[in-house]
């Protein structure tokens, strides 16, 4: 787990702007770093390291073997598979570092390479002989690759903020994307090549890039999509199910292949509970095993009862935190400086401060459970896409039988004439109602008229491989997407910040190309969220956290925490002379917020967070950045 960068120019390119890049990112890998520079040059690499495999001097990078350079971030988990190949090949390897493997790889078979790996990776290879620059994203996208590209320079890194240290690149946000994620966070930063910022764009999920050193010409394509399997929607359920756990044990056990302490986030939910038992399963009863679990007491929200059954089932060694908003107020430069682009809620700063436990008890390499719920059907609201694909396959008596078990045990999970009928008046006349009554809580109402009218009021139409029933299709959709993507984005910045490698067994491709493939009642049939998970552990997790219905997100009592401090914080803001004149905000109708949430409507505290929160970017990320020092790409001449 590391971080990369690296200049490409029609002529020599400034080392020192590679090393004042890569020295932005140090948080990412602390214990080692390097640069290279061609013979020409015209390309210079960087790079920082947390060294996880094979901690010794022989994973230095960038790694150079003959014509062939490279700067990685991530892991490849299955390199001793693909080591034990390219040695039936002849082929010398001469560290036991996935690094070497991975270059290798590419020496070996090119392109196709990338169909081997199973892991999460961002890197880029200088080819020698081919004057090319290679570069590549694994298929969730855990890992970061962003880039500026321009007539006569490419530059790349794992972060903005190390992009911008180098000079020519601008810094602009698109306040158009911006107001589109604070209205609907999946969308507007992470769903597409383009970034926030004009000009800078991220390689996709499952997708290289190829850059021409001789013309700075380039190119992307897609290494891998996910297609459903027709021959495994027709296997008996219960074969199903014994598969399902093999794949997920194989999936956690590559991913707990480490040199340094290895442990778990644990929420006390379904999916987390699943990682640490499976976990301490390949282990065995007497190996130690760290669980790292974030805790709200004496709230709704706080799950320790929860985690505690969880760590005595799985015999783990628990750990905990409270994040508070005194700490949250302490730590908010740092949290926002490290996060770079806005966040959703204030979940994000209790999952940092789970990586920030990690850190100060010494376990570098974390298993998370993120990913269970989009690809499996975690969330109560894809019950109504799952009755759809019951419709179209003709299912009239399972609707009719499953129908009703579904609103008795999740009553708001369907569609309902009511909600439908407030949204159904123009937006304009709702947001000039809005305006005249200081009433509503939809988010456009505190948006002035030009970026009220302008936000999408539903998920972007996004194009799925044939075969997909509606189902599949939404959990396809969330995975690879619009929610997912999000997340992982959080879980990077978030661990990095603290030096931790965040692995999600959850996210190995092989699940997905298994999961989607299945009839929708595998998935969700009985009124079960996440059937296929809850069926397939039986017997390996706790009875009571299987049979647990109701879901419980990780997010911090925001009511509270407005009250005890940041409400001060908000009102502030909302009252600065940059809100008043903002181009966004529709100062009143955010005052009148204020007052409404002091006279009891604390539902309205995730509202308030998006106001606080922007003006919170601004300070502690977009101005250090307009204010840090800007290097020139191109070295001197004489």
């Amino acid at each position: 787990m590391c971080a990369i960068a690296g200049l490409i120019g029609t002529r020599p390119v400034n080392v020192r702007a590679v090393e004042a890049m890569t020295d932005l990112m140090a948080h990412r890998g602390p214990d080692d770093s390097g640069i290279w520079k061609s013979p020409d040059g015209r390309v210079a690499l960087g790079h920082r390291r947390l060294a996880i495999i094979d901690t010794s001097d022989g994973g230095h990078q960038p790694m150079i073997a003959g014509p062939h350079v490279l700067t990685f971030n991530g892991e490849i988990y299955n390199y001793l598979e693909i080591a034990a190949e390219l040695k039936t090949l002849g082929i010398r390897l001469t560290t036991t570092s996935d690094t070497e493997v991975l270059l290798a790889a590419y020496r070996q078979w090119g392109l196709d390479c990338l169909k081997r790996f199973n892991g999460m990776f961002a890197f880029a290879i200088y080819d020698g002989e081919k004057q090319k620059l290679f570069c590549a994203r694994d298929r969730y996208g855990e890992k970061p690759f962003l880039f500026y590209a321009g007539e006569d320079r490419f530059v790349f890194a794992s972060e903005f903020k190390a992009l911008f240290a180098v000079e020519g690149i601008p810094i602009h946000a698109d306040t158009q994307r911006l107001v589109q994620f604070l209205y609907h966070p999946t969308q507007g930063l992470d769903d597409d090549s383009a970034t926030l910022f004009d000009g800078i764009q991220q390689l996709l999920p499952g997708h290289y890039l190829d850059l021409d050193i001789e013309t700075m010409q380039w190119t992307t394509g897609r290494y891998w999509d996910c297609h459903p399997n027709a021959d495994l929607a027709k296997l008996p359920e219960g074969d199903v199910q014994a598969w399902f756990r093999e794949l997920l044990t194989d999936s956690v056990r590559l991913r707990m292949r480490s040199d340094v302490p290895l442990g778990s986030c644990l929420s006390g939910g379904l999916d987390s509970t699943a990682i640490v038992c499976i976990a301490r399963r390949l282990l065995g009863a007497d190996a130690a095993y760290d669980a790292f679990t974030g805790r709200f007491p004496g709230t709704d929200a706080d799950e320790g009862e929860w985690a505690k059954l969880a760590v005595q089932s799985s015999h783990a060694t628990r750990h905990e935190v409270v994040p508070t908003q005194e700490s949250f107020r302490k730590e908010l430069p740092a949290f926002v400086w490290h996060n770079e682009l806005p966040v959703g809620s204030a979940s994000q700063y209790a999952q940092w401060c789970v990586f920030r436990l990690a850190g100060e008890r010494g376990t570098t390499v974390l298993l998370d459970g993120q990913g269970a719920d989009e690809l499996l059907g975690g969330y109560e609201q894809m019950f109504q896409p799952y009755l759809d694909s019951l419709s179209a396959a003709g299912e009239k008596d399972l609707i009719a039988q499953e129908g009703p078990m579904i609103q008795a045990r999740y009553p708001l999970a369907l569609n309902n004439a009511v909600q439908r009928t407030g949204q159904a008046l123009p937006q304009g006349i709702r947001h000039s109602l809005a305006g005249l009554t200081g009433k509503g809580s939809d988010f456009s109402f505190g948006l002035k008229s030009r970026y009220a009218q302008s936000i999408r009021r539903s998920d972007r139409a996004v194009e799925t491989p044939h075969g997909f029933h509606p189902l599949t299709r939404k959990l396809y959709v969330e995975s690879f997407h619009t929610h997912l993507p999000v997340l992982l984005r959080y879980g990077d910045r978030n661990s990095m910040a603290h030096s931790r490698e965040v692995r999600l067994p959850f996210c190995d491709h092989r699940l997905a190309e298994f999961a989607l493939s299945l009839p929708a009642p595998y998935l969700m049939g009985g009124a079960e969220t996440k059937r296929l998970l809850r069926r397939s552990l039986d017997g390996i997790l706790p009875e009571k956290i299987r049979l647990r219905w109701n879901k419980q997100g990780f997010l911090p009592p925001h009511a509270d925490w407005f009250r005890d401090g940041l409400l001060d914080d908000t009102r502030a803001t909302i009252e600065s002379t940059d809100f008043q004149t903002s181009e966004i905000w529709r100062a009143g109708w955010w005052k009148d917020v204020l007052k409404r949430f002091q006279g009891g409507e604390t539902h309205l505290a995730t509202m308030l967070w998006r106001p606080y929160y922007e003006d919170a970017w601004r300070r502690h990320f977009l101005r250090r950045v307009e204010q840090q020092p800007k290097h020139p790409i191109f070295a001197t001449v004489g």
